[in-house]
This record gives structure tokens, sequence and C-alpha cells, in this order.
């Protein structure tokens, strides 16, 4: 079996959440969603974004949940076919909700990245790059 990811969320509002993550682009697999809930597949097969209400996160850890407008413990990263895509995806956060580019756009040429913010503050970046493009020897960082 292939390796998966699920990328465990507390959330504020569960119906919200669930209505943004559909409306760019993830489907909710419903065996695996209830009222305290929801997961949502982003890549068929491997990536998957677990809804959690804060209650049912507290089932987890016991750690505080910090707020995600105000503090950042991790940005998370997807990435698209085209600058194009990038750009379309970040549209469609926005139009569901979302805030665009809380993290500073990334143009590098050979490598494009926007972000945006979910309803409850997650930050996530979306990333195209050609790596062909990539000057031979140089780390990406020095191309720019």
């Amino acid at each position: 079996m292939p390796q998966m990811i699920f990328v465990n969320l507390p959330v504020t509002d569960l119906p919200k959440s669930k209505a943004f993550y559909e409306a760019v682009g993830a489907v909710n697999n419903p065996a695996f969603t209830d009222d305290t809930a929801a997961c949502m597949v982003v890549t068929e097969g491997s990536i998957h974004v677990m809804l959690l209400t804060h209650e049912k996160w507290a089932t987890f850890t016991s750690k505080a949940i910090p707020d995600a407008h105000t503090t950042a413990q991790v940005l998370l990263c997807l990435s698209a076919d085209s600058r194009a895509d990038v750009d379309g995806q970040v549209d469609k956060a926005v139009k569901a909700g979302g805030k665009a580019d809380p993290t500073p756009t990334q143009d590098f040429g050979f490598m494009y990245g926007r972000s945006f913010e979910d309803p409850d503050g997650h930050i996530w970046e979306v990333m195209w790059m050609d790596p062909t493009a990539i000057p031979a020897g140089e780390p990406a960082e020095a191309t720019a």
C-alpha cells in the first residue's frame, strides 16, 4: 500500500470548513465523516485533510489549540501543474471565503508559489516548479 498523509486540522465551524475545502477541490469521504470530523480527500489515495472540531481534537492531544490567525506552527504546501493552476487554486480559496497571499508570493521563473488561508487561519501554499529550468548545481534560492 502506498504511504498516505492525513493532515489533522482543528476547526471552529465544521460545516463551514467542509464547504470551504470542497470549494477548493477536496472531496468529502462520508465513511470517515460525522458531526465531529470530516475527511476531505485532496488527492485520491495519498493526501487527506481531517477537519476536527475542537472537542474531537482534544481527544487526540491535551495541547492547547493555537489561534492560527495569529500564530503558525506549519505551512502546508501542495504542488500544481502550472502557474495558472497556482493562481486558480488561490482564486477558488478566496471565492470560498479564504484569504489570499498571507505569505509572500514567490516567483523565481522556474518556480512560482502563492498561498491562502482557510477560514480558521491555516496557511496552504500552492507551488509550481519546472525542475528542468533550475541551473545545474545551484540551490533554488541562489537563482532568485
